[in-house]
C-alpha cells in the first residue's frame, strides 16, 4: 500500500516548505519535490501537511460509561480532529488497575483499526488512594500511571508511588487537586499539589508529567523545576488558553486572564511541553447534573491554531512541536515528525477555512463544549494513519 501527497506545504517542528510526501508500507519513504509514483495520490495544493496529532490525555469512557463515549466514537472523533494516537486515562468502570482492562482496550482498538491507543493504569488500585501492589503486575505495554480525576491525596502514598515508578520506568501523570481544600479555593488546591509533586519528583528522581496545568503559580513553579530536572514535563489544554473568566464546568476550572497570559508565555519560553485536550465527553443528562469536562478532541487544533499561531504568539512549527513531536517523544513512539522512516501519520489542513463550532455536529457522543457559536480557523481535511486515509473531510483522491 502506498500514498503520495503532492504540492503540499510540509510543516513539522523543524521544516516548512512546499513539497511531496511518499508513504509506503505504512512509513514515510521519501520527502522531496516533484515526486511521481503510480499509487493513490492526493493533490495537497493550498493545504498544509503536518504530522498527525498526539493526545496524551483523553477519556473514551470504555469500559463502563459507553453512554458518554466508546472506543469507536472516540477514535472517530480523534480522526476528525487530526489525531492518530491517544493516551487514555484509567477512570473507567472497572478502573484500569490491571492488565485485563488494558488487554480489553488494546484488543478492541486493534480490531477497530482506526487509531493507536495507550491505556494508562491507575496509580492506586481502583483509585483507593492507598494500594500500590498492582503496579508489580504490569507488563511493558504500560508506560503511564495516573489517578486522573482524583489525584493521590496522601503524601506518603505519592512518595512510595514515585519510588515504584522509578524502579519500573513508569511515568506518573499527576492530577493536581487537593480534595481537602478544593471547595474552598481551587487555585490553592492545584498549586499545593503541584508544588508537592515537583518536590517529591526532584527528591526521588522519577519521571513526572503534570496534567492540565491551569494556574500562573503552577506553571511558573514548573518552569523553575524544569531548568534543572529533565524528568519533569507538563501539558496544557486549549480551553485554558482560549477562555478566561468563564463558569463552564471543567476540572481544573477556566481561570483568569492573568493565568492565560502566564500559560501562553510558558508556551513561548518552552516550559509547556505539549497541548493535550483532556477530552471528557458526557451525555446531555450527566452534563446538566454538573459533570465537569469538555468534548475537545475535534476542535483542539483550530482553537490552538487561532489562539496561538494566527494571533502571532508562536509559529506553526512550534504548534507542531506541542501537538505532535513532544508528546510522541514522551510516549516513545515513532510519530510526530515528517521524517523518512517515521510512521506515515499525516494530517492535511486548510488553515484559511473558518469554522463555527457546533457541538451537535460532533462525531463524539459528547456534545459538551463551551465554544458553541465561536469561530476558529483551521479545518482538518484528512487524517492519514500509516499511509491509509482514515478520515476524509472533502479532499479528492486520484487512484
Amino acid at each position: 500500500m502506498a500514498l503520495l501527497i503532492k504540492n503540499a506545504r510540509i510543516v513539522d517542528k523543524n521544516k516548512d516548505f512546499q513539497g511531496d510526501i511518499y508513504i509506503r508500507h505504512g512509513k514515510i519513504a521519501e520527502i522531496d519535490r516533484e515526486l511521481n509514483y503510480n499509487c493513490k495520490t492526493i493533490d495537497g495544493e493550498d493545504l498544509v501537511a503536518m504530522p498527525s496529532f498526539i493526545d496524551m490525555h483523553v477519556h473514551f469512557r470504555e469500559p463502563g460509561y459507553t453512554h458518554k463515549e466508546d472506543l469507536y466514537t472516540g477514535s472517530m472523533a480523534a480522526l476528525k480532529g487530526g489525531y492518530t494516537f491517544v493516551n487514555l486515562m484509567g477512570n473507567t468502570k472497572p478502573i484500569a488497575s490491571n492488565m485485563k482492562v488494558v488487554d480489553y482496550v488494546l484488543n478492541k482498538s486493534e480490531d477497530l483499526d482506526l487509531i493507536d491507543i495507550h491505556q494508562t493504569v491507575s496509580i492506586t488500585r481502583d483509585f483507593d488512594g492507598k494500594t500500590l501492589g498492582h503496579l508489580d503486575h504490569l507488563d511493558n505495554r504500560v508506560k503511564f500511571i495516573s489517578d486522573d480525576g482524583k489525584g493521590v491525596q496522601s503524601n506518603l502514598i505519592m512518595y512510595n508511588a514515585m519510588i515504584k515508578a522509578k524502579e519500573k520506568n513508569l511515568i506518573i501523570i499527576a492530577h493536581e487537586e487537593d480534595e481537602e481544600i478544593v471547595n474552598i479555593d481551587t487555585r490553592l488546591s492545584e498549586n499545593i499539589m503541584t508544588f508537592r509533586d515537583i518536590y517529591l519528583a526532584n527528591l526521588l528522581g522519577c519521571k513526572l508529567h503534570l496534567a492540565h496545568v491551569s494556574t500562573k503559580e503552577s506553571i511558573e513553579e514548573i518552569g523553575k523545576a524544569k531548568a534543572f530536572n529533565p524528568n519533569i514535563s507538563c501539558e496544557i489544554c486549549p480551553h485554558h488558553i482560549a477562555l478566561y473568566d468563564n463558569d463552564y464546568r471543567v476540572n481544573p476550572p477556566i481561570r483568569e486572564r492573568e493565568d492565560v497570559k502566564a500559560i501562553i508565555e510558558a508556551i513561548k519560553n518552552g516550559t509547556v511541553d505539549m497541548i493535550a485536550t483532556d477530552h471528557a465527553p458526557h451525555s446531555k443528562e450527566d452534563k446538566e447534573k454538573g459533570a465537569p469536562g469538555i468534548s475537545g478532541i475535534e476542535t483542539a487544533f483550530s482553537i490552538s491554531y487561532t489562539t496561538l499561531v494566527k494571533s502571532g504568539e508562536i509559529s506553526l512549527n512550534k504548534l507542531s512541536e506541542l501537538m505532535s513531536a513532544n508528546p510522541a517523544k514522551l510516549a516513545n513512539i515513532n510519530k510526530g515528525e515528517i521524517e523518512i522512516g517515521y510512521d506515515g501519520d499525516i494530517v492535511l489542513l486548510d488553515l484559511n477555512k473558518k469554522t463555527t463550532i457546533d457541538g451537535e455536529k460532533f462525531v463524539s457522543k459528547g456534545k459538551n463544549t463551551p465554544f458553541n457559536g465561536m469561530d476558529f480557523y483551521g479545518e482538518i481535511m484528512a487524517t492519514i494513519r500509516r499511509g491509509e486515509i482514515k478520515y476524509n473531510g472533502g479532499i479528492a483522491i486520484d487512484n
